[in-house]
Order: structure tokens, then C-alpha cells, then sequence
């Protein structure tokens, strides 16, 4: 089918792949979700599948025509990271929880390395570049298993922040990585001014950020719901042009741009608005990276790195990082002297990885070139999709353990067991004590806040539509 679609008009083709993507992607999510899996998992399969190397239902011409995917899914992953950097919130935490998502990361990154490098054998360049994506965390699956359970607690506190500041330290480390990765390659000294320039580009855009974050608190103010979308995602495509032009990440300019935007405004609507947005656009991201997922790489021995095969990579990969997680969370909450319970678990909910770490991979795969692009691609993806099937019940898991929730009813609410005379309550009275108590903490509306704020989006159209329609017919009179 794909050799039918590449044969008609290019405009028909890429209509017909993306109608494709999106219908085949929603699909297979109703066959997931009964198993209690991610839609992140389904989008990845559902790329795997209808791509060139399995079904063949998306050409190879529509894949390599739209490469300007990753860039612009990251910018709006990396712009609604950024509203979780409150200074206030920031202030209060102190550096315990920097220091913890320090170790986490880079400990996760340093036994990658060590694998890939010292003991596997494998080039600098791929090497290094592996093991700063293993730093990256997806805080998606954790954060779903907190709102199911109703969680909470210091336990989930510390989960929350160290999952917000974990992409940072990634993005940060990523630099690095390619910087070296490029000297590398280009058969240059890897020394300080290499990964230095890089850098101060990196920092030159999380200027730029700032300023479009200042920019984007003016021109919001004030302005319909429906106009503050189109100007928030027309300054998002912008800077996220400049930074392709400049061939620099957009990542950490876009966080910087949430992070003053927020810190200015205070304003949480816009990223509910957004990210009842960007739904489509990461769903064709994800089923995009499924397609260049190559089944065959996996059992293939010639990598050109040293001869191991790719699915022994892989599987190592996939245990190593876990490891590198759980010792780093382990290591940083003894050295700020967490509770127990925080030290003895916080490693197990920081297992899932997908957005950021697909998408810096697939920017990872232009530097890399084509045979170590699609091998670095090919683990990454291959894992995540291992890590999402595992992630959620490892979360709970965690959860659990460290006590933030708990099945039983008793747990949930705390009731006096005493009347007012000191009378020993019977236990029907306890249950409906606890059972008013569990609604007074229940939200009062259930409806979805990203559909509230469109259905408030809607409403504030159509009242100032209903305005200018009546100013008409004064007028006509």
C-alpha cells in the first residue's frame, strides 16, 4: 500500500499518512487501555506497524519529509514541563530535591556509559549520547498512577519535583553529550571548547526564551481565549524556528519561555489549553518514531561498534538504566537524609522514559548519521516501549510501599473512634463518618479542566460574537 500511496499526488500522500496515523493510533489505544497500558505505548506499536518495515503503510518519502516533527512535539513537551518552575515552590524546596535529581539522572547516564563504552566497546560518540538519554525520565506514566490512586504525602512531593527538574538535567547532559559526540565524529580533539560552545548556545536560547516569555505575558493579556491560543502557538513555532536555524535544541528555550511566562502571570489556563491542543500533533510524533523503528536492527550483529548485537544492547540498556535509577535515588535521598520509606522506593517510580528521550533521539540520529541514528533510535524506542508497560505498576508499586495510599478505608480519612462522651463508636458509625469524610475531599466537578477551559474558550467567543451581532443591528436601526 505504500508503493500506492508514494505513486498518487504528494498532497494526497500526505494527507492519506496522516489520516492513517491518527485513526490507526486512536484505534489501537481502545485496545490498550482495557489492559491498563499508556497511549505512549499504543502510538509507538501503531508506528512499528504500519511502517515501511512491517505492514509498509507509510512510505519512506512521507517519514523523511517530516522531520520538522520532533522538534516542534519537543517544544510543546518542553513548554508545558516549564510551568511546574515556580520561583515560590522552587524557593520553599530548597536544593534537596536538585541535589536527588542530580544523582538520579547522572548516576542512571554514568553506569549507561560505563556499559556501553568500557565494557561493550562501543564508539564515543554513540556511547555518550546513549547515556545522556538515559538520564531523561517521562513522568507522564507516574504522574497518571498519582491521580488514580489519590496519593500523597512527602513521598509523592519529592516523586512530583524531582520528575520536573529530571528533564532539565537531561537536556543539560544531552548537550554535552552531542557536543562531544560531534567533535567525535569530525575526528577533532573532544576538549573544553567544544562542549563549551555548545553550551553557551544552549544558554544564548534559554535567553531568547525568556524574552519570548516576556513578550508572550503581553501580548495574552487581556485577549479572547481563542487569540491567546493562536498567539501562544505562533510564538511557540517561532522560536522553535529560530532555534532550527541556528540548529540548536529548542528544549531548554521553550522551558525557560513557560517558566517566565508562569512566574509572570501565574496564568494555568493556557497550558490547560495547550495540551487539549497538542494531543494530535504528539500522537503523529510518537507514531512517526514507531516508523523508523527497525525490527531486523535488533538481531542484526553488524552494528559497526564493535560487533555485540543490537538486542543484547538493548536489553542491557534497559537493565542498567533501571539500576543507574534506582542507586542514584537511593544515594541522593540518604545524602539529604529523606525518610526511609522516600529513600527505600523513590528509585522504583522513576522507571518510565518516552517523550523527551524519543525525541531527543531522534534529533540524536542527525548527528549520529544513519547506521548509528537508527540504532540509537531503534533502542531507545524498543526500551520505552518495555519501560511504559512496566512503569505504571512499578509506580503504584512505589506508592504503595512507601505508604501514600492505601486500599483500605480506615487509611483514607482520619474520624475520631470516640463520641462526645468517650463512648466507643460502633462501626456503621465509623463507616459513614469515613464515607462523608471521603466526599467533603472529592473535587466538586469531575469534567476534564483542559475541556473546561475550552468550553470557557467556546462560551467567551460566542458572548462576544453574540456582541458584535447586536452592535450590528443597533446599527442597521
Amino acid at each position: 500500500m505504500s508503493g500506492l500511496i508514494s505513486e498518487i499526488s504528494p498532497v494526497a500522500s500526505v494527507i492519506i499518512s496522516i489520516a492513517l496515523m491518527l485513526s490507526c493510533g486512536f484505534l489501537l489505544t481502545r485496545l490498550t487501555k482495557p489492559l491498563g497500558l499508556p497511549d505512549v505505548t499504543a502510538y509507538i506499536v501503531t508506528g512499528i506497524l504500519i511502517g515501511p518495515y512491517v505492514f509498509g503503510l507509510i512510505p519512506k518519502e512521507f517519514v523523511k519529509g517530516t522531520e520538522f516533527l520532533p522538534d516542534v512535539a519537543l517544544s510543546f513537551i518542553a513548554f508545558s514541563t516549564g510551568q511546574f518552575f515556580k520561583l515560590d515552590v522552587l524557593k520553599k524546596n530548597g536544593a534537596k530535591v536538585i541535589l536527588i535529581t542530580l544523582f538520579e539522572a547522572l548516576a542512571a547516564s554514568l553506569l549507561v556509559f560505563v556499559l556501553t563504552y568500557l565494557i561493550l566497546g562501543l564508539s564515543l560518540a554513540f556511547s555518550i549520547v546513549l547515556a545522556a538519554l538515559a538520564s531523561a525520565t517521562a513522568p507522564a506514566s507516574t504522574m497518571m498512577t498519582i491521580r488514580q490512586t489519590r496519593a500523597r504525602g512527602d513521598f509523592v512531593n519529592t516523586l512530583l519535583q524531582v520528575v520536573a527538574l529530571d528533564d532539565v538535567v537531561s537536556l543539560v547532559a544531552y548537550s554535552i553529550a552531542i557536543s562531544v559526540a560531534v567533535a567525535s565524529l569530525s575526528g577533532g580533539k573532544v576538549d573544553v571548547g567544544n562542549i563549551l560552545l555548545p553550551l553557551a548556545a544552549n544558554v544564548a536560547a534559554m535567553i531568547v526564551g525568556a524574552l519570548f516569555g516576556v513578550v508572550m505575558s503581553a501580548l495574552l493579556k487581556k485577549r479572547s481565549t481563542d487569540n491567546r491560543l493562536i498567539m501562544a502557538i505562533a510564538l511557540l513555532f517561532a522560536f522553535c524556528g529560530l532555534c532550527a536555524l541556528a540548529d540548536i535544541s529548542p528544549l531548554l528555550g521553550c522551558m525557560s519561555m513557560s517558566m517566565v511566562y508562569v512566574n509572570i502571570t501565574d496564568d494555568d489556563k493556557l497550558f490547560k489549553q495547550l495540551s487539549y491542543w497538542s494531543p494530535p500533533l504528539l500522537l503523529l510524533f510518537f507514531v512517526r518514531s514507531g516508523v523508523n523503528f527497525d525490527l531486523s536492527i535488533l538481531v542484526s550483529r553488524q552494528t559497526g561498534m564493535g560487533g555485540a548485537p543490537l538486542l543484547l544492547i538493548g536489553i542491557l540498556y534497559f537493565i542498567v538504566r533501571i539500576l543507574g535509577k534506582y542507586i542514584g535515588a537511593y544515594a541522593g535521598c540518604r545524602l539529604v537524609k529523606k525518610d526511609k520509606k522516600v529513600t527505600d522506593y523513590l528509585g522504583l517510580a522513576l522507571i518510565p522514559q518516552a517523550g523527551v528521550a524519543i525525541g531527543l533521539a531522534a534529533l540524536g540520529a542527525r548527528t549520529l548519521g544513519e547506521n548509528g541514528g537508527s540504532m540509537l533510535e531503534t533502542i531507545i524506542l524498543s526500551s520505552s516501549v518495555l519501560y511504559e508497560l512496566i512503569g505504571p505498576a512499578c509506580a503504584k508499586a512505589a506508592l504503595h510501599l512507601s505508604g501514600s495510599y492505601s486500599d483500605r478505608i480506615e487509611d483514607l480519612v482520619d474520624v475520631s473512634e470516640t463520641n462526645e462522651t468517650g463512648a466507643q463508636k460502633s462501626e456503621t458509625e465509623l463507616l459513614i463518618e469515613r464515607i462523608h469524610a471521603i466526599q467533603k475531599t472529592l473535587p466538586v466537578h469531575s469534567a476534564n479542566e483542559n475541556e473546561e477551559a475550552f468550553t470557557s474558550a467556546a462560551e467567551e467567543y460566542y458572548a462576544s460574537f453574540q456582541r458584535t451581532r447586536d452592535a450590528r443591528k443597533r446599527f442597521r436601526r
